[in-house]
């Protein structure tokens, strides 16, 4: 029998502050790719939402994600949350994050759509999960209590009595069987399971999978948020064109220069699903799509955006003289790991945060830069709970027996045609079709098609469109649905294992 230490799957922003903020307790982080590579943390353009404004409160902030997250936020949770956006801030700041700033000093505010004010925290411009990122590596290097273990894979969860006992880990050298009684999930989203994504690829909702098969909760699952303007540069994943860019005056046209969205509430600065929707519909309509900032920002773009300067750039396109051409694609998912205020599973010794989790603070449709800014807030919270659990002695672990290398490729397909953007009953059940033998077979595409299955199980269940969920068959919301659901996996697949038969017809 032996003591464990935390284990941390994940080394994004949730993962490396909730490593922080348990300093100076041992920890393990279990990073997949080399510390830098690999986390969507990174790749964040907008900023952290942060209600430090003169003219701005948590009241305002709260107002505003409730009205994004329509009908399905947890008040309480998002007031908590945005009520600690300002002291996140400095806790980022005191790490070394060097915020943009004002000629007097005070931090520069950026707006993003469906903000009441200019309350966008960022940093390096259009670079502030690369900024973020680099001060939280850099503090992490510097902790005597935090261990990395680089090109490290979670495979799954070892559980007995639901408790946590283990994390099986497939690692350079081979198989890990580490003893653990305290887990915290940091692993990303699912943007990966889709064709057209502007996360890592192999951010395919691994975290999830490994709670689900542990035996835990899922929420939100059907809430995929596309982010509208993806640069349609024919590359895997898509470079992100952020909302900030809009904030500061471009515009959507077409190929005719018509600005298509001008009569929509909030035009290019309404809802990100219904942004991206209008631009899915003019797009299926045969119409090319592209924002222009020449008006608003001209020769001021590559000094505000340099890396969507470079991205644009590299794929023949100067913003300066060109209009982007854009497209939207998989950015965010609402759903995860259902967990308490403290980021506690239904699992005992399973912790989620950030991405990984599902807190209530998103509701149906994430507002703009709330993401980090609950990265980094819960993690802090989870520190805390993680630190206060007692540690369990745990017995040595036998099985060291790997599941395939994970392969999201063969799932990509299925779920973009059948659970994008638009939706309806007969799509997800063609969806749940074609993903419950891959789910069953055991094989590579095993572990992206179970998560898949149990995302279209459950926005076949939502019978409404709500926010991000939109299906053409139920095209209304119902306050019948104005509750989030929770799956289990074994809920799913019993679902799955009757509506996959084509004789089955719904009631």
């Amino acid at each position: 029998m032996q003591h464990d230490r935390p284990i941390i799957i994940g080394a994004g922003l949730a993962g490396l502050m909730t490593a922080l903020h348990l300093a100076p307790m041992p920890v393990l982080v279990l990073a997949r790719a080399p510390l830098g590579d690999g986390a969507a943390s990174a790749w964040a353009q907008g900023g952290v939402a942060a209600c430090v404004g003169a003219d701005d409160d948590p009241a305002r902030h709260l107002d505003d994600t409730l009205a994004a997250g329509d009908g399905l936020c947890d008040a309480a949770v998002a007031a908590r949350i945005l009520q600690a956006g300002p002291d996140s801030i400095a806790t980022l700041a005191r790490h070394g994050v060097e915020f943009d700033r004002a000629a007097d000093g005070r931090l520069a505010l950026g707006l993003e759509a469906a903000h009441s004010r200019r309350r966008i925290v960022h940093a390096g411009g259009d670079g502030t999960g690369a900024e973020i990122m680099r001060a939280l590596i850099a503090a992490v290097q510097r902790a005597p209590s935090i261990t990395v273990l680089e090109q490290a894979e979670a495979r799954r969860l070892v559980v007995e009595d639901n408790r946590i006992r283990g994390v099986l880990v497939a690692a350079p050298h081979g198989a890990l069987l580490l003893p653990a009684s305290r887990v915290v999930l940091a692993s990303g989203g699912i943007g990966g399971l889709f064709l057209h994504t502007t996360n890592p690829p192999q951010s395919w909702g691994q975290g999830l999978l490994l709670a689900a098969r542990a035996g835990a909760a899922l929420a939100d699952l059907e809430f995929v948020q596309f982010h509208p303007t993806a640069l349609a540069a024919g590359t895997d994943p898509l470079p992100l064109v952020s909302e900030a860019v809009r904030g500061e005056g471009a515009i959507l046209i077409d190929e005719t220069g018509t600005r298509f969205l001008a009569d929509q509430p909030g035009a290019e600065l309404g809802p990100r699903d219904v942004v991206a929707r209008g631009i899915f519909a003019h797009l299926a309509a045969g119409h090319q799509v592209f924002l222009d900032a020449r008006p608003a920002l001209g020769e001021r773009f590559g000094k505000r955006f340099p890396a969507i300067t470079a991205a644009c750039l590299a794929a023949g396109i100067d913003p300066v003289m060109q209009p982007i051409p854009v497209v939207p694609a998989a950015h965010y998912h609402m759903g995860g790991v259902a967990v308490d205020a403290a980021g506690r599973s239904s699992v005992a010794g399973l912790w989620a945060c950030g991405e990984t989790a599902s807190t209530g603070l998103h509701g149906a449709n994430r507002l703009a830069s709330n993401s980090l800014l609950e990265a980094a807030t819960c993690a802090c919270w989870v520190a805390e709970d993680v630190a206060a659990t007692p540690p369990v002695r745990v017995r040595p672990l036998a099985d060291r027996r790997l599941p395939p290398a994970p392969d999201p490729v063969p799932v990509r397909p299925i779920l973009s045609r059948h659970a994008g953007l638009l939706r309806d009953g007969d799509g997800l059940l063609a969806a749940i079709r074609a993903l419950a033998p891959l789910a069953a077979a055991g094989g590579p595409a095993a572990d992206p098609a179970t998560l898949g299955l149990m995302l279209a199980v459950a926005a076949l269940r939502r019978e409404e469109s709500r926010g991000a969920h939109a299906r053409t068959d139920f095209p209304a919301r119902r306050a019948d649905f104005s509750t989030r659901l929770t799956l289990y996996l074994t809920d799913a697949t019993a679902a799955a294992a009757r509506l996959a038969d084509p004789i089955v017809r719904r009631a």
